[in-house]
């Protein structure tokens, strides 16, 4: 029995652009998955420095953080999934999908740190009197992976699919 597994396919522009996309949105989808288990791992189980929803009882807290972390992990699960097909069809693009993981993960570092510590004030890094170091700390480096996934992602518009 012969197979073609080692036969490039071929591939026209708009499956290319939109394998493209699929990259870009795979790598987004696990890098939004993947920070958002580290700050439940870390900061919510290991630490005990806040829950997703601080503004209620303890209870309310933990059961958010359930809700939190089985959403992060449907996100890191599509992605991988989004990966896989990507894969199977010959059009994975290392690069773009780290762009797309770089991104996506800053994204929502970023809007964790801007939109729900501050502006809806549902939890705090962490409760201390001056937060200004961890606010800082938490949104530099959001913002450092943003711009880290920007240039990638940036650098990999092109809509073509890097030949192996």
């Amino acid at each position: 029995m012969t197979t073609n597994a080692s036969v490039p396919r071929q591939i026209d522009f708009g499956a290319r652009s939109s394998l493209s996309a699929r990259n870009l949105w795979s790598g987004i989808l696990f890098g939004v998955g993947v920070v958002a288990f580290i700050d439940e791992t870390v900061f919510h189980q290991i630490l005990h420095w806040h829950h997703f929803y601080d503004l209620s009882t303890t209870e309310v807290g933990l059961i958010s953080d359930g809700l939190f972390h089985a959403l992060s992990w449907a996100a890191t699960i599509g992605g991988l999934f989004m990966l896989a097909d990507l894969r199977r069809r010959g059009g994975f693009w290392q690069a773009r999908w780290w762009g797309g993981v770089l991104l996506g993960g800053g994204v929502f570092q970023l809007y964790d740190g801007t939109v729900q510590h501050k502006w809806w004030g549902i939890h705090q890094i962490r409760y201390v009197p001056d937060t200004l170091p961890y606010d800082l700390t938490w949104n530099i480096i959001a913002v450092l992976l943003v711009a880290a996934g920007i240039v990638i992602t940036v650098r990999t518009r092109r809509s073509t699919i890097p030949s192996e």
